[in-house]
This record gives C-alpha cells, structure tokens and sequence, in this order.
C-alpha cells in the first residue's frame, strides 16, 4: 500500500486531529506572513492554535497582541503559552487575567528558556514558579483552563536522566495539564519508547506528538544539537546538497514529514501539533497527505483535491 492509499484509508477510518503553533511576529513583512498562514490553516480545521512566547518573555507584548487578535479576528481555539522565567508570580498573573479577560481559555504552561537562550543556565526568581509543574498550578487556581504541557521523548537537555522528566511531567498531570506536546523528533522508535515510560509511570493524558517540517535541514540540526533532538543519519542523507534548492527540498520536506505522521497513524496516534514557522505550505501539503483537506469558509466543505 502506497502512503497515498494508506492515508486515504486512515481519513476514513479513523478522526486525526492536528493543531498548529504560531509565533509572534517581529516586522511587517513577518506580520504578513504570519496572517496568510492563518488563514489559509485555519480551513484545515485545527483543534486549537497556539502562540509562542520568547525566551524570559522577550515577546510578551508581541504574544499578547497575536493572541488577541487571533481570539477577536477568527473562530479558531487560541491557547497563549506562557512562561516563568525571569517573572515574579504577579507578573505572571498580571498576564493571565489579561488574557483570561480576552476570552482565552487554553494555555500552554512551560518553565520557559533562560533570557540567554537554549542552553543557558536557568535560576527561578524567589518570587516567581519555580518551574512548569508550579504553573500549571497556579493557572489552575485561577479557572478551570484547558493547559498543555511539555514533554521530551529524547530528554529534557538539561535533566540527568530520564526519570527525573518523568517525575516533572508527572507533577504537571497532578496538578492538572491537559495533555503534553512533546519536543520535534525524527526517529518514531524513540517516541514509542518515551510513551511507554510515561504510561508505566501511571501517566495517562494524552502525549500528543510535535512535528517539526524541515524547512531548512542546517537550521533544524543546529537547534535539534542544542534543544537535545537526534537526526537520524537517513534524514541527514535525505536533505544533503539541498541548501541551495528550496523547491526540492520543500518537495523532500513534506515527504519525510508525511511518512513520520503516515507511521505514527499506524501505531494509533491521532493527534498531532505542527510547529509551522508560521509557513502554511508544508503543514498543508502534509495534511493532505494522511486526508485533511481545507473547507470552503462559505460551506464548510471540502476544497477540491
């Protein structure tokens, strides 16, 4: 059976979910396409969309002005991520009522990056949370929100090992996270692996998988060595020599990343959560591969193949 025949036979068998994750845009010509990939992945249906928010909230303006206008602009189910680093709880909770009173409802509650970047070194203000489980806490002490937190099937960078993740991801569920989306992988082996870690654990929320589509092979490997993501040295063979051929690189692309949602349908996941670089195209070209087409704003059918 071809991918083509396979995903035409899970569109039919079984509802695969997909949302999508946004991050706030730093001029005109990024506002621009930031908004055209909105509306173009909006009529795939998401379950919700997301907004990023900077390292020790470098962005929080910019996240705050998307998310509004997300919420006031399209019918879409926006969650706000939210950090801790370099902010005292009221700061914190200042952020939280101010998108509570805008009408959103979901967030995505992360420790955050240090203010230096991926591989800094991360010391939690006194009066601040102290991590993501904490958050999830406190956000939960404010309203009933639907919260999604992080998982790491190749292991938090910064972790000893893989039981203390484990234990955080755990205290996260305990205190009420929705569901965990975990960081880019390549290798469908080592989420399978990470997945039966959790359940065994007692961990039963969903882990839904986050697909990362290779825009730019150099890009994704250097921050794949630092966020502690493996490349699988078929996919390094796949993209090599491409950097100076954009349309075929995007065909191989949409192709590897088909194939890792096409085999994990196969081994039952349902869900997944694109990191789109607030590009459209290939998140698209994907979705149409395992059977999700766009719908007619005006009818809510589906646009012709």
């Amino acid at each position: 059976m071809t991918l083509f025949q396979y995903s035409h036979s899970v569109a039919s068998s079984r509802q695969i979910n997909v949302s999508f994750e946004f991050f706030p845009p730093v001029s005109d010509e990024a506002n621009d396409r930031l908004w055209a990939a909105v509306e173009r992945l909006q009529l795939l249906g998401p379950r919700f969309v997301s907004v990023t928010y900077g390292a020790g909230g470098s962005t929080r303006k910019r996240t705050l002005e998307t998310v509004k206008r997300l919420v006031s602009e399209t019918d879409l189910d926006v969650a706000a991520h939210l950090t801790c680093v370099d902010a005292s709880k009221n700061e914190v909770d200042a952020v939280v009522r101010d998108l509570y009173q805008a009408g959103v409802r979901r967030f995505v509650a992360l420790r955050g990056d240090p203010s230096s970047g991926i591989g800094g070194r991360y010391s939690p203000r006194e009066d601040g949370y102290g991590n993501g489980a904490e958050l999830v806490a406190g956000l939960k002490a404010f309203s009933d929100f639907d919260i999604t937190v992080a998982a790491y099937p190749e292991k938090h960078p910064e972790s000893p090992d893989f039981q203390l993740d484990i234990d955080l991801l755990k205290r996260k569920v305990d205190n009420g996270a929705t569901r965990a989306i975990t960081q880019f992988f390549f290798d469908n082996d080592v989420f399978e692996a990470f997945l039966e870690r959790v359940r065994k654990a007692g961990i039963y929320i969903p882990i839904v998988p986050g697909i990362l589509p290779i825009h730019h092979f150099g890009k994704v490997a250097g921050f794949a060595e630092k966020c502690g993501a493996s490349i699988p040295h078929w996919l390094a063979e796949r993209f090599e020599g491409l950097d100076n051929d954009p349309h075929t690189r995007e065909l191989v692309a949409a192709a590897v990343a088909a194939e890792q949602v096409g085999d994990l349908t196969r081994r039952g996941v349902s869900d997944f959560h694109f990191y789109t670089m607030n590009r459209a195209e290939l998140p698209v070209a994907v979705c149409r591969l395992i059977g999700i087409h766009e719908l007619q704003p005006e009818t809510g059918r589906e646009v012709a193949a």
